[in-house]
């Protein structure tokens, strides 16, 4: 492992800490590959996940243009060589992959392969990906030099060293699948929560609406008069039911990150919630820049959870939400000018108004959480999380 532009310990740290940097099992696989290829000093490289039908889940490639990906066409199936590596779960280091016995040729518009290693990615006796590179760009030292027939070459000791790295590209996959199932279930519990304030809110309103119309026709003959009060009375109260019906629906639809990013996800819901809301909601963005998955969508919930409290329990008639860059990474902040709180109070009750799940998230992805408030000045809540 002393061989290459990017061999020795520092090389194989560097890889290794930045697969451990990410929890997106999606950001882990395009670490992966990236690691795979600098350090190996590869032209190509690429990482399948398969799937139950022959063929892959995912597919991330590095070294590849995104306009030469979509000319390539759809995901490979398994077979040939791929499927040599993840059903006999072996190593294949190959001097020139188109004459192999195996290979079964490639789209069009696919870059010529020469030289080929590759590796299955195994957790404990399951197969959960191969990882391969092709075309070595430059000699190992005491190598012969490359040829325009057979390339480069990759040697024993890049194999011995793609088997470290595919060693702890199974752990980071593990843990990123850990982290997203557990995203999962705080979702679910999150969506079951956001179920029973609807059902209990509208459940009450409609009972009152019930109990009203009740009265506006007993009165309709020996008093029209009050039987018009009560008629406006059902349509003020059809009118609230309607209005937690919209943003209960807000809250419990999965939010768009991965298509329309924080900014427009959180600009989108404040919308909705002012007019959803009597209270008007503001939402203003400066020079905010993308961040990681995991760090945008936990400003996310607590973008949610702060906009909840101050709509249903502040009494606030306006709530300001911004988002902006700070540094290398970025800040939210939630005020109203509601009817504030004394946090320390509502620690010593018991009551943390999702204080403790916000505090949570924030840690989860190394930011923080700072929440001013006082009885009648309104609350303020910011959450500050650093640069991916």
């Amino acid at each position: 492992m002393s061989e290459g532009p990017r061999s020795g310990l520092a090389a194989v740290s560097s890889a290794l800490l930045a697969m451990s940097r990410h929890l997106e099992v999606r950001d882990v696989l395009k670490t992966i590959v990236a690691s795979a290829r600098e350090l190996l000093d590869a032209q190509y490289a690429a990482l399948g996940v398969p799937d139950d039908h022959g063929g892959f889940a995912q597919f991330v490639v590095d070294g590849v243009s995104e306009e030469q990906w979509r000319a390539i066409g759809p995901l490979p199936r398994q077979h040939g060589i791929l499927a040599a590596m993840l059903h006999e779960a072996k190593a294949e280091r190959l001097a020139d992959v188109r004459k192999d016995p195996r290979f079964e040729g490639w789209p069009a518009a696919h870059p010529d392969l020469v030289d080929f290693l590759g590796l299955p990615i195994r957790a404990d006796d399951e197969v959960i990906g191969a990882l391969f590179l092709a075309n070595k760009l430059r000699p190992a030292e005491g190598h012969p030099p490359c040829s325009e027939q057979g390339g480069c070459g990759f040697t024993a000791q890049d194999e011995e060293l793609l088997a470290i790295l595919a060693q702890h590209a199974a752990i980071a996959l593990t843990n990123a699948r850990l982290y997203e199932r557990s995203r999962e279930l705080t979702i679910a519990e999150e969506r079951s929560r956001l179920a029973h304030e609807l059902h209990d809110a509208v459940s009450q309103k409609l009972f009152s609406l019930r109990l009203t119309a009740q009265a506006a026709a007993a009165l309709v003959d020996r008093d029209p008069a009050r039987a018009k009060g009560e008629l406006h009375q059902v349509a003020c109260l059809a009118a609230e039911a309607a209005d937690e019906l919209r943003a209960a629906v807000v809250e419990l639809r999965p939010a768009a990150l991965d298509e329309d990013g924080l900014v427009a996800t959180l600009r989108t819901q404040t919308q909705v919630l002012d007019r959803a809301h009597s209270a008007r909601v503001t939402f203003t963005s400066s020079g905010f820049r993308a961040l990681p998955a995991a760090q945008e969508e936990a400003l996310l919930r607590v973008a949610q959870e702060a906009l909840h409290n101050a709509l249903r329990h502040s009494g606030a008639g306006r709530v300001d939400v911004s988002v902006e860059r700070r540094g290398g990474g970025a800040v939210l902040r939630v005020t109203d000018d509601g009817g504030g709180f004394d946090p320390t109070a509502v620690r010593r009750a018991g009551r943390h108004l999702g204080l403790v799940s916000m505090r949570d998230r924030a840690g989860g992805v190394g930011g923080a959480l700072t929440v001013e408030s006082a009885p009648g000045k309104g609350t303020t809540i910011e959450m500050e999380v650093p640069g991916g």
